[in-house]
């Protein structure tokens, strides 16, 4: 590894090698741009000189870019990918002729915003606002793995309006993430003007009042540039180096010109500006190269292994009252104590006020070191969690549902796009809230998750199946959302009144449960519902009307095998504490769309926004209630 920031001033020969590069990279930024006819030039411009100067002097390279103990740069603002781009290639992270060619060309991997399939690149942004809680995550993984590691977040001045911003700041210093360093490219230009014009901050003063270092510089001059910098990694507090610089700077009809934020220049104004930068022209000789289609892209493996003991799971006897949360405490204490001496995957919980309510308290209280109370700061618990997670520590991220998918549902695509190793785990669904009100029931948790590649959904039925799901979700990598609700469960029994997912029961994803064999209709349900249909089963077989129930914990799952079975009965029923149309029901419509079939099929889902009330009285208000449901099943017998 190399020395990290080694002159204690830039000797003039690197001085005048990094304002050589500064010229070929911008040449390179506007032949990006101009051949793609897309893209953001002027902020690739004004923060050309951080990227040399901190990808140079950073403890990365060409052959470390995968390496744990590197530093990682964290740019938060990915619309500047040309300069990204350029820099990466002028410094041999790959080869800069195939990103010129292939920026923002179909199937390339130099994107119009960074992306983690690009050496280099260490968390994919775009959104604005969310880099430096990535840099916190990564800064906390480095910690916990004891690595002589530095974290760099490369930032914009206009996003420092964003909120999350400000969350992430606070927890820095909360948690003394000293060697966490910033350095805004203050341009104080954005799309539509001047920084003070659509929204007037007080960058340098927000992060001294939150107990961060504070460092103004030239960001152009890169002798001025490189020592603030270097003084910033020696000083033993997080440090923001705010660099002043020029829009466009280095072509004079480009600086401080707002449009060229996101627009090319013309293939005439192209001409013009690589002549003033006094660099030849290349443009005809990329478009060449770009019409061939022939291109070989860096190939960077993104995969997590996760090593793991899932512990012993427990087996809740029936009659046990206790909430699926609890289980999800008591498993997730299990996971950590059995993993305590884990230095390779340590278990991390990220918690938001709420630790008593969704149960890490447990943990928190066995594992301080590991547990982050981050407050009410959502969406920057969210980012943390996730960047924390591809660093090696297995990262569970804890909240209400409403929260946790609802508020923070871009955090979590992010996440899933950084192909993170995160355990989402959410309570308080659906309207078994009950009394806290229509706030607070989160009603549509799978509509929105399905709509995030990389998740996959567990809604367990009772406490046997939550710890169970639990440590197969920790010992298994990549994204996981686990969700229940707030009341007591009871343990699901089998018709001998054994638990259903006792000792030899093996949570497996996507695999369904027969609760109840069935010939005149079938339910199909999944968590706080379960025991509502086996009720409904169990008192309608008295009748003589035999109702076969199947646990669906994997809501975006369900095998052929398992929905035949409702198809020859000629009665399949949704049955869920969600949106009718988005959830579990919307997931058998799809697949009944795709086979041949002649079954009445009718979705018992939530219909609208819930009121105040116990979880029956709500469920009844919406035609959800066990009375409904039987009366439901015995007029279709009736018809048959």
């Amino acid at each position: 590894m190399k020395k990290r920031f080694p002159y204690p001033e830039l000797p003039e020969q690197e001085v005048q090698r990094i304002n050589q590069l500064s010229r070929a990279c911008r040449t390179d930024v506007l032949t990006m741009t101009t051949l793609a006819n897309s893209g953001h030039p002027g902020g690739s411009f004004s923060a050309m000189e951080i990227f040399l100067i901190v990808y140079s002097y950073a403890n990365i390279s060409p052959e470390t870019v995968d390496d744990p103990n590197r530093d990682k740069i964290v740019v938060s603002f990915g619309h500047t990918s040309p300069g990204i781009y350029s820099v990466l290639g002028r410094l041999g992270f790959f080869d800069l002729e195939t990103a010129i060619a292939t920026f923002r060309k179909a199937g390339s991997i130099f994107e119009g915003h960074v992306t983690r399939k690009v050496p280099g690149v260490e968390w994919g942004t775009g959104n604005l606002g969310q880099g430096l809680s990535a840099g916190c995550g990564f800064a906390v993984a480095d910690r916990l793995m004891n690595r002589d590691c530095y974290t760099f977040v490369l930032m914009s001045d206009g996003e420092q309006a964003k909120g999350q911003v400000g969350e992430a700041r606070r927890f820095a210093v909360k948690y003394g993430l000293n060697r966490l360093k910033v350095v805004i490219d203050f341009n104080r230009m954005q799309i539509s003007g001047c920084l003070f014009d659509i929204m007037p901050q007080n960058i340098k003063e927000n992060y001294l009042a939150d107990g961060w270092e504070v460092i103004e510089t030239d960001g152009h001059d890169v002798a001025k540039l490189y020592k603030a910098i270097a003084d910033a990694v020696s000083i033993e507090k997080p440090v923001c180096v705010i660099a002043s610089t020029v829009m466009g700077h280095g072509v004079s009809f480009m600086e401080n010109k707002c449009v060229f934020h996101g627009k090319p220049l013309k293939p005439e104004e192209y001409e013009k500006a690589v002549q003033e930068i006094g660099q030849p022209a290349i443009l005809s000789k990329y478009s060449a190269i770009r019409k061939s289609g022939a291109f070989n892209f860096p190939k960077r493996s993104l995969e997590i292994s996760t090593h793991l003991s899932p512990g012993t799971p427990r087996t809740y006897e029936p009659g046990t009252k206790i909430d699926n949360r609890s289980a999800f405490g008591n498993a997730l204490a299990d996971i950590g104590k059995v993993n305590k001496d884990n230095t390779r995957n340590p278990v991390v919980v990220f918690d938001c006020d709420l630790a008593t309510s969704v149960k890490t308290d447990l943990f928190a209280k066995e594992h301080p070191d590991r547990f982050f109370q981050v407050g009410v700061q959502e969406h920057n618990a969210a980012t943390i969690a996730g960047a924390a997670s591809i660093m090696g520590p297995v990262s569970f991220f804890a909240d209400f549902g409403v929260f946790g998918v609802d508020e923070t549902f871009n955090q979590e695509r992010l996440n899933d796009q950084n192909h993170t190793n995160l355990k989402l785990v959410c309570t308080h669904l659906g309207l078994d809230v009950g009394e806290d009100g229509k706030t607070h029931q989160c009603i549509d948790y799978i509509g929105l998750l399905r709509n995030i590649f990389g998740f996959r959904l567990i809604i367990p039925a009772d406490a046997n199946q939550t710890d169970r799901a639990t440590r197969f979700m920790a010992v298994n990598p990549g994204n996981y959302f686990l969700g229940m609700g707030r009341s007591v469960t009871p343990v699901i029994t089998d018709e001998n009144g054994k638990p259903f997912f006792g000792a030899a029961y093996t949570f497996e994803y996507g695999k369904c449960d027969i609760l109840r064999a069935g010939k005149k209709a079938y339910i199909y349900t999944m968590g706080a519902m379960v025991p509502r249909a086996v009720r409904v089963a169990d008192e309608l077989k008295k009748e003589g009307i035999d109702v076969g129930i199947i646990n669906c914990p994997c809501p975006l799952e369900i095998g052929h095998d398992y929905l035949q079975m409702g198809i020859d009965a000629g009665v399949i029923i949704s049955y869920e504490d969600h949106i009718a149309d988005t959830g579990l029901g919307l997931t058998i419509a799809l697949a009944l769309a795709d086979r041949p079939h002649n079954v009445k099929f009718h979705r018992f889902g939530v219909k609208n926004y819930g009121s105040s009330g116990t979880p029956d009285e709500l469920y009844a208000e919406q035609g959800i209630d066990e009375k409904t449901v039987k009366e439901y099943i015995r007029r279709q017998v009736q018809k048959t």
